[in-house]
């Protein structure tokens, strides 16, 4: 596409270009790099950060924080490394703010992944009830686990948020964190082992009421 073309159809211009080349033209000031760059990462942001301080409202003023630090410090951006990387880092050092600004902190997993964890062996994990009832269930389950979460270790919460919530690579993991990759593996398998002991010891309460 022609530079005239990028004038006259700068989201079209924009769509397809990687992270790190929108940010050259974001340095030097095109307002609609910036854009396309914000709609590509607005929902993942606002996810991860959510993930930390459980309040929608927050997480949205939150990421467009995050995005106004990525504007204003636009000029110290490094190709050297991920677009990804950098703008996870600002969002989540801004949730972690936030949290012990509120001194609270908890997580979402899915109930699928909780099966995976435990296995469906777990009385409060059958699906054999009515869909109601089995609604009702779900909905008092995802407390459980944002409960496990929050109660887990910074350091291996903030592991098993970034990986089994937001689905990224160990190196993702690694570079905001500031970890070896060894170290983010073993943290998150760490994480693991530590929700799924306080999720069947609930399991185990449940089953004695």
């Amino acid at each position: 596409m022609s530079s005239l073309e990028a004038i006259l159809k700068p989201q079209a211009f924009f769509r397809d270009m990687p992270d790190e080349d929108l940010m050259d033209h974001v340095v030097t000031g095109s307002e609609a790099a910036f854009s396309c760059l914000v709609d590509r990462y607005k929902n993942r942001l606002q996810n991860v950060i959510y993930r930390y301080t459980r309040d929608f409202q927050r997480a949205e003023d939150l990421t467009q924080e995050a995005f106004v630090r990525v504007y204003l410090h636009r000029e110290r951006y490094r190709k050297t490394g991920k677009f990804s990387t950098w703008i996870f880092t600002i969002a989540v050092n801004l949730a972690k703010n936030e949290v012990r600004r509120k001194v609270r902190l908890r997580g979402v997993m899915s109930l699928d992944h909780l099966k995976e964890l435990l296995g469906t062996s777990e009385s409060f994990l059958k699906d054999d009830k009515p869909e109601t009832d089995r609604s009702i269930e779900r909905d008092q389950t995802s407390s459980v686990i944002s409960q496990a979460i929050a109660k887990l270790p910074e350091v291996y919460r903030d592991a098993l948020v970034l990986r089994d919530i937001q689905e990224l690579s160990y190196e993702e993991i690694g570079e905001i964190l500031d970890i070896p990759g060894g170290t983010v593996r073993s943290r998150i398998n760490r994480a693991r082992l530590m929700l799924k002991d306080k999720l069947k010891s609930f399991a185990r309460s449940e089953l004695s009421t």
